[in-house]
């Protein structure tokens, strides 16, 4: 039975398995019609014409885990941010693991995606938010919509700094043949409120598996949000992350993309504005080789004046690698004064690497300062000789200037143990072995 069909057929046992009001119930059958109606997306349509899930798709994949498996923390302490205290969210094969998390609801909610959807003192929140920014016409977020029941629950209230990161940890462990999670998180950050969050998807086995993640995020009026994904999994390990951010005035969000492995990646990542003298900032990095494969899909939706967006992502292709950035930048008629700035800068360390960028800006207003630009090429043989004439063998010549190369999305990382694991990680792929890796 091909995926498509084993998903249809199992979505009347999942609505028998969760417990939901009927509202919910109508968000789910739409969603699952929508999907029914356009599948998995495919080379034909534009935003995916560089990216095919067919090999992919072959998989066997198990839409419900047979069963729960426990990990011990000592086996999965190297993928935390053990060195300061954090929050933590975690999933293994998408069930949660309550001796692996700390949550709380002191002052913040820290919790259970499956909760808010289910218990009635939250329904109001989710009536407001669920939903609400998640597109309903791109399928496979619709297809998540129709099976979301766990994941993280992130509230912030109003005018509450989270006195400490949140971590976000989703393991797979392999007990299945192929196994396909479709974590949904939704995180609000009150006015004048601050959270910073990391998430990774983490693969313990060589077994395949496909996630499918929806997060939609709402910054409030003055909120301050800084999210990063790491992404650095198995060979075998796939991942389709739909994130949608709502930013209302004088808000800061930003989302720091690390996509360092796994066999295929997939970041949609779409911001919209609805309110005035507000700042988005998108950032990545990709360092890959072998036959992986990373696609950054962007859109950063103006429609107010005065706001701000800067977009900086770097690649590193090395092997049979293949990249993509489909970055757009759309300036709505009433968008007056918006400053929003575009790049896409990337190295070929092999003539069989490619990487596929397409920079776009659409602009309906005409009092804007809007820049997109993208670069493609080799690293600097003069810089290199330059390097070797002064003592510094050619392999730490080479990683020195790509560390450089990348170290201007680094300096944006605001919490200092993480900036030192992205550091590691980057060293490391690069071929110069330091610290600890991650």
């Amino acid at each position: 039975m091909e995926l498509k069909e084993k998903l249809l057929s199992s979505f009347m046992a999942f609505e028998e398995r969760v417990d939901v009001h009927s509202e919910l119930h109508d968000v789910r059958t739409a969603a699952i019609k929508n999907f029914e109606n356009k599948g998995f997306p495919t080379k034909k349509e534009e935003s995916w014409k560089y990216t095919s899930l067919n090999a992919i798709l072959k998989n066997d994949f198990s839409v419900f885990p047979k069963t729960e498996n426990a990990i011990q923390y000592s086996d999965v302490k190297k993928y935390f941010l053990h060195e300061i205290d954090t929050y933590k969210v975690v999933f293994v094969d998408g069930v949660f693991s309550s001796h692996l998390s700390s949550t709380t609801h002191d002052g913040i909610d820290v919790c259970l995606m499956s909760s808010a959807l289910n218990k009635p003192k939250y329904k109001m929140i989710i009536d407001t938010y669920f939903n609400q920014i998640a597109s309903k016409d791109e399928s496979l977020t619709s297809l998540n919509t129709a099976f979301a029941n766990e994941g993280a629950y992130i509230n912030i209230p109003k005018s509450k700094v989270a006195d400490k990161p949140i971590e976000i940890m989703y393991f797979s462990t392999g007990s299945e043949t192929a196994l396909l999670v479709q974590p949904r998180n939704l995180v609000i950050v009150g006015e004048n409120s601050h959270v910073q969050i990391i998430e990774r998807h983490q693969s313990l086995n060589e077994n395949p598996v496909l996630t499918n993640s929806v997060t939609e995020i709402f910054a409030q009026k003055r909120a301050i949000v800084d999210y990063y994904k790491i992404q650095n999994d198995n060979l075998e390990a796939n991942l389709i992350d739909n994130t949608y951010v709502s930013q209302k005035q004088e808000s800061h969000v930003s989302v720091h993309t690390f996509s360092f492995g796994g066999n295929l990646t997939r970041n949609n990542l779409n911001f919209y504005h609805f309110g005035e003298r507000l700042t988005s900032t998108l950032n990545g990095i990709t360092i890959i080789g072998e036959n992986q494969h990373v696609d950054h899909y962007t859109l950063v939706n103006h429609a107010t004046p005065n706001c701000e967006s800067f977009q900086d992502y770097k690649g590193i292709f090395n092997d049979r690698s293949t990249g993509v950035f489909n970055g757009k930048v759309y300036v709505e008629r009433e968008a007056q004064k918006t400053n929003a700035f575009q790049k896409s800068n990337n190295i070929l360390l092999s003539d069989k690497a490619t990487i596929n960028a397409k920079p776009q800006l659409e602009i309906f207003a005409d009092d804007v300062k809007c820049s997109h630009g993208c670069t493609i090429g080799q690293l600097d043989e003069t810089a290199m000789f330059y390097m070797q004439q002064r003592g510094i063998p050619k392999k730490e010549a080479k990683a020195l200037l790509m560390y450089a190369f990348s170290n201007a999305v680094i300096e944006n990382i605001k919490i200092p143990e993480l900036k030192q694991r992205i550091t590691t990680i980057i060293a490391n792929k690069l071929g110069v072995k330091i610290g600890f890796d991650l």
